[in-house]
């Protein structure tokens, strides 16, 4: 019998951390947007006016900025040079909305100065989303069957998630510190109070990717132990 087939302690030992980390990053997150939301920007200017003038700021004139449905949906598309910005983000004239869509117009200006941890991270999602599937049945089968080999693939394989949550790590930071330069620069925002609530959206959001790092990290070690502890059974 194997974990995968009846309650595991050891699987609770490597994912509480990681689930209670990802819950508090989760709820520090909504709790930042939720405070800055409120405060309005000494601009006036939404998350897509904003968005607007960084462009021309940033001389990116071929990104388009388009609304899309959700909440905290905000995402930049490098394939099709499109800003997209959730309801809220869009229209609210808001510091966290501001912050917000400075942010995904930095991941816009790392695409089109071909920044290498983004291009890194590009070609990792191909082998991630397979990955994901195979890295499952590799492990099972090569456990179920004692293909030691099999399942080290599963575990190599599954590892590429952990791989890319690292790479995103460098990303994220870095068109963070962009929005927070060129909204300052640009004179979006003023004062020490608004640099703040941008800081705190942003911070925020940045703790989710620690944490999503930190669950890849957890789960890849709980998988390599199954496989471990497979191959010390039967010596």
């Amino acid at each position: 019998m194997y974990p995968f087939f009846y309650f595991d302690p050891t699987y609770l030992l490597c994912m509480v951390p990681a689930i209670l980390l990802t819950l508090g990053a989760q709820i520090y997150v909504s709790s930042a947007y939720r405070k800055w939301s409120k405060v309005p920007a000494r601009s006036q200017l939404s998350g897509a006016q904003a968005a607007q003038r960084l462009i021309q700021y940033a001389n990116l004139y071929n990104v388009q900025i388009q609304g899309v449905r959700g909440n905290l949906t905000d995402h930049y598309d490098p394939r099709s040079k499109v800003l997209r910005l959730s309801e809220k983000v869009y229209s609210q004239p808001s510091v966290a909305s501001i912050a917000i869509a400075a942010h995904e117009l930095g991941h816009a200006m790392q695409d089109a100065e071909g920044y290498g941890p983004l291009r890194f991270r590009a070609m990792l999602v191909p082998a991630v989303n397979i990955g994901s599937y195979l890295g499952w049945i590799f492990i099972i089968i090569g456990l179920l069957f004692h293909f030691t080999g099999l399942a080290w693939l599963g575990v190599l394989v599954f590892g590429l998630g952990a791989l890319f949550a690292f790479a995103t790590i460098p990303v994220e930071f870095n068109a963070s510190a962009r929005a927070k330069r060129m909204l300052v620069e640009s004179g979006i925002i003023t004062g020490e109070d608004e640099q703040r609530g941008v800081n705190a959206v942003l911070n925020a959001a940045a703790l989710t990717y620690v944490a999503a790092l930190f669950t890849a990290i957890m789960q890849l070690l709980y998988y390599a132990s199954l496989v471990l502890g497979s191959s010390g059974r039967r010596r």
